[in-house]
């Protein structure tokens, strides 16, 4: 089955990301309420769109660098579509968020890196329960942070994250992940 219910929700993970580009629009941008609920909104229905055949909860690797929103020397296209549409140019994006950002918004976690050799972090977690509905572990993205045990991944796949760690490692891999926890 391939629906979006028979396949689980992205709506925490979705939420979770999109209220992290936010923020720098609310702290940087100068942004009203209704500007931000609407940019907001417009990311949410995009991402969900574009995502909507690309969500694989039981494989969360598959899909990731297709789910994987990037600002570098490009605007990620889906965040340049939610930002024009409450009147913001390209130009005024890049003003507004980090130059160099890579979000991975996957099932069950979303994740950071500022910088391309800044330190990945986690802005949401859960796990899936035998239920159906995730666990939440750790979530939400204030400033303080502390450290959480990285588990080793299942699938033999490797994900736009595992890629960038390593490729661009040049120190040993370190047991343990930035997490920003509220």
């Amino acid at each position: 089955m391939h629906t979006l219910c028979a396949r689980g929700t992205m709506k925490p993970e979705i939420n979770a990301a999109v209220g992290f580009l936010s923020r720098f629009l609310r702290i940087k941008g100068h942004m009203n309420d209704r500007q931000l609920q609407t940019f907001s909104q417009t990311l949410q229905d995009i991402l969900a769109e574009q995502y909507k055949h690309h969500w694989f909860p039981d494989r969360p690797n598959k899909g990731s660098g297709y789910r994987c929103i990037r600002i570098n020397h490009k605007m990620d296209p889906l965040v340049g579509q939610a930002g024009q549409r409450i009147g913001l140019s390209i130009q005024q994006l890049y003003l507004l968020l980090p130059s160099e950002l890579t979000l991975w918004v996957d099932p069950f976690e979303v994740s950071y890196r500022i910088g391309e050799d800044g330190s990945i972090c986690v802005l949401y977690e859960s796990h899936p329960s035998t239920n159906g509905n995730p666990s939440i572990t750790t979530g939400n993205s204030n400033p303080a942070s502390s450290v959480t045990q990285v588990s080793p991944m299942v699938d033999s796949h490797i994900s736009c994250k595992e890629e960038l760690l390593v490729m661009g490692r040049t120190s040993p891999a370190k047991p343990y992940m930035m997490t920003v926890s509220s």
